[in-house]
């Protein structure tokens, strides 16, 4: 109260409370990426998408990509897709040749079977190669050379 005219006389500051916004950066853009669930929530989070906009493009449900974010695997069918989607593939492709057969089945989404008809192979001799079992002999290797390089892989 104002004591010379009686009247309330309001503290501008009174009943005011500073509260400091501080943002946090999003822990998908302080770590790096480790599996492909994490480069595509990572890349959704970008865009300003929701999981359902990444289902309707993938051609999954939105609990299917909320399993490949939170889980982190992928089916192999659908890494082709996730790859585009991501305009870049996370998965470093290897030195040795079987290591790049591998990467070649996997990005590609290619089943042993589907690998097998692509490069005139019997898939359970892909099955030994890959799995270490068995090791390919030299005219084999030329095949898996050549099949890679025409392939681009190289």
């Amino acid at each position: 109260m104002d004591p010379f005219t009686n009247n309330f006389r309001l503290d501008q500051t009174a009943g005011k409370i500073e509260i400091p916004l501080t943002i946090r950066t999003l822990e998908e853009f302080i770590c790096e990426p480790v599996t492909l669930g994490d480069h595509l929530r990572r890349r959704r989070i970008e865009l300003g998408l929701y999981q359902k906009d990444v289902a309707a493009r993938l051609g999954v449900t939105a609990p299917t990509v909320w399993n490949w974010e939170n889980r982190g695997s992928v089916d192999l069918r659908f890494i082709p897709r996730v790859i585009a989607f991501l305009g870049y593939s996370p998965i470093s492709q290897p030195d040795d040749l079987l290591g790049k057969l591998t990467w070649y089945k996997q990005v590609n989404g290619l089943t042993l079977e589907q690998l097998g008809v692509e490069m005139g192979r019997d898939p359970e001799q892909l099955a030994d190669w890959l799995s270490g079992r068995h090791s390919p002999c030299r005219r084999n290797r030329e095949g898996i050379e050549k099949f890679l390089t025409d392939s681009h892989v190289y």
